[in-house]
């Protein structure tokens, strides 16, 4: 039997009405920051990766999925969103618009080869959010402030801010020197990855998973004393949006992200669920100032974020929180065969109108009928007979309270719109 490549699942049944749920509302949520929805091809030219998320990280030196086409191209399957955004950032010339700054968000499968874990897959999905042009630490908070808003919205509890600055390039550079002078003697301590981050990248020592409980890691310098004064006000005024938006947070100096283009601002939103384990991050970003530069275009600031629905998708599973309606307006149920297409184009007439609307399609008898409609969960039960459909008057049951009502073919919508809406409306 064929199976599903390992890393991958299915979304079908309750789990498809959930996660159906989360995109609308975040659809819905995006519509009230204003921000516009953008989409990127799942497959990239290599390189944009290599220039864009760093060739250092962890996602570009082992885990993506690479290809080469017919046409003798080395393609890869996206590790994340934002190198793409920016690839189409540029190509489209949106830095021309005269509405600055752009703000951009998306949602769609990324892929990492990967070990499988809870909460980790190698096909996974992910909602984002880019905004280009602006250097306004108010932009930083904003973009904070998205997920934070989501996570209430659902009713997710323990949600905690962890931020930290990273800094400007100035204040990078003192922070790596910092760190080679600080790892120089401990180097055989640390794994074979962080060895050769000590000479590439130092400060992706800092988020080795392997390594962090070393005193050597523990014991290393903070950024926040290389920050120079710009770095530093930028972080305060952060700070002081996030206060003016009441939300809380924490300044956590481990906070440091995977990928290379970060500067500045960077966070991590993680749930606070017991049971959760360590794969407790829900959702992280921060600025990346250059990083537009980096891959061809002009001079850009950004900002933004990422989160998964996996992790989310288990933390409200732990925190039993029902997300998603799998609730129907009317169950029809024709009695005889000769009524079926009339029950029919009945039923699609109400589709039409606005009603979620299903019916028999498999000749069950009234019985098994009736526990259909409670499968579905039906606001309401319609039985059409001959005598319906020749008198042109309905019998509609309501399947909560079991109350029947004769209704005129005619005024059926009427009724449906007052009645499903004072459901909806309790």
């Amino acid at each position: 039997m064929l199976q599903k490549p390992k890393g991958t699942y299915d979304v079908y049944g309750s789990n498809g009405i959930k996660i159906l749920y989360l995109e609308n509302l975040l659809r819905s949520l995006m519509d009230k920051y204003h921000y516009e929805y953008v989409r990127t091809p799942i497959f990239e030219a290599s390189e944009l990766f290599h220039r864009g998320v760093g060739e250092t990280t962890d996602i570009v030196s082992k885990e993506t999925y690479d290809f080469i086409d017919r046409g003798n191209r080395n393609m890869t399957l996206r590790p994340e969103g934002t190198a793409g955004v920016v690839r189409s950032y540029i190509e489209n010339k949106m830095y021309g618009n005269p509405s600055q700054p752009v703000k951009t968000w998306y949602m769609g499968p990324m892929y990492r080869y990967e070990r499988p874990q809870s909460g980790r897959f190698r096909e996974f999905y992910q909602f984002g959010v880019e905004v280009f042009g602006s250097e306004d630490p108010m932009m930083d908070a904003e973009i904070i402030s998205i997920p934070v808003n989501f996570y209430r919205m659902l009713g997710l509890k323990g949600i905690k801010v962890n931020i930290n600055s990273l800094g400007d390039q100035e204040s990078r550079n003192a922070y790596r020197d910092a760190l080679l002078k600080h790892f120089e003697p401990h180097l055989d301590e640390l794994c074979e990855d962080c060895k050769i981050r000590y000479s590439k990248n130092p400060l992706r020592i800092l988020d080795c998973k392997v390594d962090h409980d070393l005193d050597c890691m523990k014991n290393a310098p903070k950024i926040s004393d290389y920050l120079n004064d710009a770095s530093r006000k930028h972080f305060e005024k952060v700070q002081q949006y996030l206060d003016a938006l009441e939300i809380p947070y924490q300044v956590n100096p481990n906070v440091v992200r995977g990928l290379d283009y970060y500067t500045h601002t960077v966070f991590e939103v993680e749930a606070s669920v017991e049971g959760f384990g360590s794969q407790n991050v829900l959702c992280g970003g921060g600025r990346y100032n250059h990083l537009v530069e980096t891959i061809g275009g002009p001079s850009t600031p950004g900002v933004g974020f990422a989160l998964g629905f996996e992790r989310l998708l288990t933390a409200l599973e732990f925190e039993q929180i029902e997300v998603g309606d799998e609730h129907l307006d009317l169950y029809v149920i024709p009695m005889e065969e000769e009524i079926r297409p009339y029950a029919f184009a009945l039923t699609q007439s109400l589709r039409m109108n606005g009603f979620s609307v299903d019916m028999d399609y498999m000749n069950r008898n009234l019985k098994g009928n009736f526990k259909q409609a409670d499968r579905f969960q039906a606001s309401y039960v319609m039985i059409i007979g001959t005598t319906e459909m020749e008198t042109n008057i309905l019998t509609l049951k309501n399947n909560q309270t079991q109350e029947e009502y004769k209704i005129k073919t005619d005024d059926l919508i009427l009724f449906l719109d007052e009645h499903i809406k004072e459901e909806h409306d309790e």
